[in-house]
């Protein structure tokens, strides 16, 4: 499975991004091989609109199936559920810890958006 998390920087033990659309970085783990793929995201973080939807669509190209973020809004929301990509969100603290505890169960898939549109 492919897990991406918006992220402060280049690494695992980054913190988390809380802004899905405008992260700096969005890492992809893939949980069978280990690998960790890093997606500069600075295009998205300096757009003017549509930053959300685009790193949505980006994401969509990856193959990855859940997204861990802080917030994500109701466009990118909408856009990843059109590809199939579930959500967590509200998550906080560093990348390798986040995964962890996703993987081991303890954080839910969110149902709609957390906050407004150009937040």
């Amino acid at each position: 499975m492919k897990i991406a998390i918006s992220s402060q920087g280049r690494d695992l033990s980054s913190q988390i991004d809380p802004r899905f659309g405008r992260a700096a970085y969005i890492l992809i783990i893939d949980t069978d091989t280990d690998k960790v793929t890093v997606f500069d995201n600075t295009k998205n973080l300096n757009a003017f609109k549509g930053a959300g939807i685009q790193a949505a669509a980006m994401l969509d190209k990856t193959g990855t199936s859940v997204l861990m973020t802080g917030y994500c809004g109701p466009n990118a929301y909408k856009t990843l559920q059109a590809a199939g990509i579930k959500v967590v969100s509200e998550v906080s603290g560093m990348v390798k810890d986040a995964l962890a505890e996703f993987l081991q169960g303890n954080l839910a898939f969110a149902d709609s958006a957390n906050v407004d549109a150009h937040w």
